[in-house]
């Protein structure tokens, strides 16, 4: 609650503003990120290196580096659109999907991983044969 919150709103009858703790928000995010992408590959029983690309929510570009850091995947790995669309919410991951199909990144038969994390704090992951 202390970390992403709305202050103000119709209970109050003010105008409310987004508060963030955006150094901590960051640090909660690329921890739980790698943390629910590692807990997937755990329960598909791969490892890091079976993963041919991470597709990752794209929130922005510091937390794809610092969640592939953490996976110890290099960022060529990763699928990133983050640059080209900006965070698109729900639809970052559909979205890099296709951009990393087009670009032929991703090729039928490639195992990638998939993750998010979503303005309400909640993260998963999933493992996927493309």
């Amino acid at each position: 609650h202390d970390l992403l919150f709305a202050d103000g709103g119709v209970s109050t009858g003010t105008t409310g503003y987004v508060r963030m703790q955006g150094n901590q928000v960051f640090r909660h995010a690329v921890e739980k990120l790698a943390a629910t992408a590692t807990t997937a590959m755990e329960r598909a029983g791969i490892e890091s290196s079976d993963i041919d690309w991470i597709v990752p929510h794209q929130a922005n570009i510091r937390i794809i580096q610092g969640t592939a850091k953490k996976l110890n995947l290099p960022i060529e790995q990763v699928v990133v659109t983050v640059q080209d669309h900006g965070n698109t919410s729900a639809a970052s991951i559909p979205l890099a999907l296709s951009v990393g199909q087009e670009r032929g990144q991703i090729k039928k038969g490639d195992l990638l991983v998939t993750e998010a994390i979503g303005g309400g704090l909640a993260w998963g992951a999933v493992v996927l044969r493309w």
